[in-house]
């Protein structure tokens, strides 16, 4: 026998989500195992991210995040976009602003008008040892350091490949080169995901420097593969390209599925982030009875 479980499909610049309401539908014990099958695109809905709505003693809602491979990560600023939509379009809130708790930490998305969101994403974290990263050590940042990748997986890339690493409630990557179209990300992307400098896996950007008010970034993302987008990615990328000198402090970061701004004022200040987000469609998973 199997129940409906109705979900959400949403997406942020093209990072697609499915969500899932926990303070309206009783959902299974197992929501890894929930994850892994829904996520895939061939017999399942395809998710980049399932997003699950709980209540919170923290913040005013709490947003726990799967990927497709059943693992929980701490943040996906897409993901919060989506998050806040729903809540608004369910009648959960009608906040012009609201906190929400994620493992992260609590992120504070407002509303930009029709299908567009503001986030306060905080202040970057540039520790070596909380991000975590072993590429550098003291109090970072950690920009521009050398990382080793077998030859063989890019035989056609830079001899000296660098990378700076930041954290936006989750680890990421940022590699600089001169066209991302040309980077092998399905080969170089698992690799520095799980690079022995990140303890924790991490979240792979590849950047081109357009201009110094735009960028270019490919994704890889830890748990799920490339994505069309990543919020957190791109305040990562645009925090390390303004702290490396070769941006201004707001920027547009251009992604294969949208367009994301990103402004920083300076280090005692937080990352703002704005982007669109929409819902796709709904419906219901044949949920097996346990």
């Amino acid at each position: 026998m199997t129940r409906p479980l109705p979900f959400t499909k949403m997406h942020g610049a093209g990072n697609d989500y499915v969500v899932l309401d926990a303070l309206r539908d009783e959902l299974p014990g197992d929501l890894a195992e929930l994850a892994r099958a829904i996520s895939d695109r061939h017999f399942g809905v395809g998710f980049d991210q399932m997003l699950v709505v709980r209540p919170s003693d923290a913040a005013d809602f709490r947003m726990d995040i799967y990927n497709a491979d059943g693992s929980q990560v701490e943040m996906c600023a897409n993901g919060i976009r989506a998050f806040y939509l729903y809540l608004r379009e369910q009648g959960h809130t009608q906040a012009d602003e609201i906190a929400v708790e994620t493992l992260g930490g609590i992120v504070r998305p407002r509303w930009a008008g029709p299908g567009r969101v503001t986030v306060d994403m905080g202040l970057p974290i540039l520790i070596p040892e909380k991000i975590p990263t072993t590429l550098a050590t003291g109090a970072g940042p950690v920009l521009d350091v050398p990382i080793d990748l077998p030859p063989d997986l890019w035989p056609e890339g830079p001899e000296d490949l660098r990378a700076s690493s930041i954290s936006i409630g989750n680890p990421h990557c940022v590699i600089q080169v001169d066209d991302v179209d040309a980077v092998p990300l399905d080969r170089v992307g698992p690799a520095l995901e799980h690079h022995v400098a990140f303890p924790n896996r991490v979240n792979v950007e590849f950047i081109e420097i357009v201009s110094r008010d735009r960028i270019r970034q490919r994704t890889w993302e830890r748990g799920t593969g490339e994505t069309l987008a990543c919020g957190s990615g791109a305040c990562a990328v645009a925090v390390s390209a303004m702290l490396r000198g070769v941006v201004d402090r707001a920027l547009t970061v251009e992604l294969r599925g949208g367009e994301l701004e990103i402004t920083w004022a300076d280090r005692n200040s937080p990352i703002w982030m704005t982007g669109p987000a929409a819902t796709v469609f709904t419906g219901l998973w044949p949920l097996a009875d346990d």
